[in-house]
């Protein structure tokens, strides 16, 4: 498996709007076994993002999917700015096959 762990700053008010992007293609995504978006509750702005796919592949060529590319143009203006990222080899977890 593998796995990704990022931030994201949203706009100032506009964190809510960017929550409903990164969300709206979630079916969508071939070969991911979970994808989850988080509002930070101690930062009112920020947004952290926890992907697994089966493998670097799947989630490669899910940023060629035209609905993935027109959510993520959708989506940049309401980025402020990009936080902390890392790659992450899933080990399992509730819901994942190890």
């Amino acid at each position: 498996m593998y796995g990704l762990m990022g931030s994201f700053k949203a706009v100032e008010g506009r964190r809510a709007e960017l929550v409903r992007l990164l969300l709206a293609e979630v079916d969508a995504l071939p070969g991911c076994l979970s994808y989850v978006v988080a509002e930070d509750p101690a930062d009112e702005v920020t947004i952290w993002v926890t992907e697994v796919w089966t493998d670097a592949a799947a989630h490669k060529a899910s940023l060629q999917l035209p609905a993935v590319k027109a959510v993520i143009a959708r989506a940049m203006p309401l980025i402020a700015a990009f936080g902390e990222h890392r790659e992450t080899r899933p080990a399992g977890g509730h819901g994942l096959v190890h």
